[in-house]
C-alpha cells in the first residue's frame, strides 16, 4: 500500500515557514518521498502500517493549511498515468513483492 500526503500550508510569516520546515523534515526523516512538490508518499506493508503512518501524520501535522491523505493498494498505484514529462524512481516500483535478505 501507499500512503500519499497532499499539503498546502501557509508561508507568509516566519512562523508559518518554519511550521511549513518542520513538517516537510518530519515527511522525509519518516520515510516519505516527495512526488511533486507538496506530494509526497510512502510504502507501507498493510493497511495496519498505513494507518499508523496515518496517525502520524495527524498527529505531527501544523494548525494552519489544508492536509489531505490518501492510501492506495500497489496495484492502484502501478496503474498510475503520466501525461507528460517522465518517470523517474530511486526505488522499485512494481506490484511483486521484494525480499532483501
Amino acid at each position: 500500500m501507499r500512503t500519499f500526503v497532499f499539503f498546502d500550508l501557509p508561508v507568509l510569516t516566519v512562523d508559518e515557514r518554519r511550521e511549513y520546515r518542520k513538517f516537510r523534515k518530519f515527511l522525509i526523516k519518516t520515510g516519505f518521498v516527495m512526488l511533486q512538490e507538496s506530494v509526497y508518499s510512502k510504502l507501507s506493508l498493510n493497511a495496519t502500517a498505513a494507518s499508523t503512518i496515518e496517525e502520524l501524520v495527524i498527529k505531527n501535522a501544523p494548525d494552519n493549511g489544508l492536509i489531505q491523505l490518501l492510501t492506495v493498494t500497489e496495484k492502484q498505484y502501478a496503474s498510475m498515468k503520466y501525461i507528460t514529462g517522465s518517470y523517474h524512481s530511486e526505488y522499485i516500483s512494481t506490484t511483486d513483492r521484494l525480499v532483501v535478505l
